[in-house]
């Protein structure tokens, strides 16, 4: 797992492309639990030079659907993500290994209809049994739904 952080063979990085980005903590370690700790997820997403379309910070994992636009590669973008979440949850006094080496990654098809793709990635809450709805869970965002339906 040398270079699991690269693009998988033959992938190229495409600017203004879309990227669904899965990526799990440290032997699945749940430690989004505690909802501060993943804010400091959603405040590496927003760091990154690249628009975030839609993600969900579950307790041991996150779905990130990327558009690159800002020049930086995908690998950079993600890299930078975890870098900045982690530095912030030292910050709060996390300790140990926080992200597993590497991260899954899709190119969304440009026919493909990417605000499905964002109610699929935010209802993983629901799918998990975390909660009822939605509503009630307070780490997900999507450019296209309204979180006060």
């Amino acid at each position: 797992m040398a270079h699991s952080n690269r693009l998988r063979r033959g992938r190229v990085s495409e600017m203004g492309r879309c990227y669904l980005i899965t990526s799990t903590t440290h032997k699945r370690r749940k430690i989004f639990s505690f909802w501060l700790y993943g804010r400091c997820v959603v405040c590496g997403m927003m760091a990154v030079n690249a628009t975030t379309l839609s993600y969900v910070v579950m307790p041991d994992h996150i779905h990130w659907l990327v558009q690159l636009d800002g020049g930086e590669s995908l690998s950079s973008c993600v890299q930078k993500m975890k870098s900045v979440a982690t530095k912030k949850l030292r910050q709060l006094g996390v300790a140990g290994e926080v992200w597993q080496a590497g991260f899954h990654d899709r190119a969304v098809r440009r026919d493909e209809d990417v605000i499905a793709i964002a109610r699929y990635i935010v209802a993983n809450p629901l799918r998990a049994d975390l909660v009822d709805s939605v509503r009630d869970y307070g780490l997900w965002d999507a450019i296209w739904i309204d979180q006060h339906l």
